[in-house]
């Protein structure tokens, strides 16, 4: 499946291809503390897919769950997080895009949860939470 993003100010543009299937959540602290939620949904893209234009920052973290360092790349602009990736130079063999930058992410539904142990718990019963179709 063809992919096609962009941050929220626009000065960065992806795409790519991906296996729907692969979609994920993730639900580790590092996840949720970059998100700024209960968790992150992503896809893995091969990096021989994925063309972006726009400049790119990117900082090197330390997962505090599995201590496996990551580049972690978001828009110089806006801040939009856009993927994570291994460490290395060159093109990398895959990187890990964020689901809620792309325009088809209806289309990617999460197959597998990560680090479920650290799950908030008010995420197994989402529905129980009051609906509205607007703030208030």
């Amino acid at each position: 499946m063809i992919i096609e993003g962009s941050c929220t100010c626009g000065n960065i543009h992806l795409i790519g291809e991906v296996d729907p299937l692969k979609t994920q959540i993730c639900h580790c602290t590092d996840c949720q503390t970059g998100s700024g939620s209960a968790f992150r949904v992503s896809i893995p893209t091969p990096g021989d897919t994925l063309k972006i234009t726009g400049k790119l920052s990117t900082y090197l973290k330390t997962s505090a769950e599995s201590g496996t360092p990551r580049v972690q790349a978001f828009c110089t602009v806006c801040g939009t997080h856009i993927y994570s990736t291994t460490q290395g130079d060159g093109l990398q063999p895959s990187y890990t895009v964020r689901v809620g930058i792309l325009k088809q992410r209806d289309q990617l539904v999460p197959q597998k949860q990560n680090w479920y142990r650290s799950a908030r718990p008010w995420v197994l019963d989402i529905q129980s939470i009051h609906k509205n179709n607007k703030q208030g």
